[in-house]
């Protein structure tokens, strides 16, 4: 067996992975707007047309209206509309208040609720690489807008300042700091790839050079040193982009067990050493972080 990287760059997608919306977003659009005197329409009512109107948007204007030069709010705003315009009667305006409202409960813990175990997962890699005197960078790598490093402060995470599109001068030497819980962020708007496509992966390598760069270290350290772990809750978007990407891949299905093709699914099998099994196979997968917790080595 080839000797393994002792330092580790370690990304995340968002949403589904670290966080999930606090209940249906469905439910939460239809609270807001029922608020405002909008309806009579059930839940179900708007699941459908929420669907309909983002796969409409996406369409229309991929990459949360990357593709076309659209801001993400008024990307988002267009699908707000067009998710209530079908549920009232022709020629009703919607409330003023309803976009505003629900872009800000969809910016912060309002809307979301984080995984109970992301954060002690996360701080256990970084005593684990602080005892071994070794490097860990983290970050997250995630389809989305720029709300996402918000909505992870709001959870109550150390997220860094540090992000694709936004990386020099002061700003880059503020964010970079060991105690965060995420070193850095990048989002596919301002990549302008979303995943799978593998350039999106390559942008979080470069990440990881401007984060060592920013902790004085980047002149003693290459690529090449480090283990590179994508984990997500997706297979086509997450393990097939990472794959592709020369990335090892984590798999967390919360309901499947991680499954899949090319997967190795880890939960019923002896607990053992997560980096020596990835030293064998490209993926693996796991029900939950907290499973995957189990399988951190003891030592480096």
């Amino acid at each position: 067996m080839p000797p393994r990287p002792r330092n580790l760059l370690l990304c995340f997608d968002a949403f589904g992975t670290l966080f999930t919306p606090r209940y249906p977003i469905a439910q939460q659009y239809g609270d807001v707007a029922r608020s405002l005197g909008l309806g009579p329409f059930t839940n179900d009512d708007v699941a459908k047309s929420f669907k309909a109107a983002f796969k409409q948007e996406s369409q229309a204007n991929p990459n949360y209206g990357k593709a076309n030069g659209l801001d993400p709010e008024k990307w988002w705003a267009n699908i707000i509309t067009n998710t209530f315009q079908p549920l009232t009667p022709p020629n009703t305006p919607l409330p003023a208040d309803l976009v505003p409202k629900l872009l800000q409960r969809f910016w912060c813990e309002e809307g979301y609720t984080l995984f109970p175990d992301v954060v002690p997962l996360v701080r256990k890699i970084r005593r684990l690489h602080a005892a071994s005197g070794t490097h860990v960078v983290i970050g997250v790598v995630t389809n989305s807008d720029d709300r996402v490093p918000q909505i992870l402060r709001s959870l109550g995470m150390r997220v860094g300042l540090l992000r694709f599109g936004n990386s020099s001068g002061k700003k880059m030497e503020e964010g970079v700091d060991v105690e965060n819980d995420v070193d850095f962020s990048v989002m596919s708007y301002h990549v302008g790839h979303e995943k799978p496509d593998k350039r999106i992966f390559e942008a979080a390598e470069g990440m990881l050079m401007q984060t060592m760069h920013g902790r004085g270290l980047s002149d003693s350290l290459t690529i090449d040193g480090w283990r590179k772990v994508y984990v997500g809750d997706e297979y086509a978007k997450d393990v097939v982009g990472a794959l592709s990407a020369g990335w090892k891949a984590v798999l967390i299905d919360r309901e499947r067990g991680g499954e899949g093709q090319d997967v190795k699914p880890l939960d019923d099998a002896p607990v053992g050493d997560l980096y020596d099994v990835l030293n064998e196979h490209s993926a693996v997968g796991f029900r939950s972080l907290e499973k995957l917790t189990e399988w951190l080595p003891k030592t480096l």
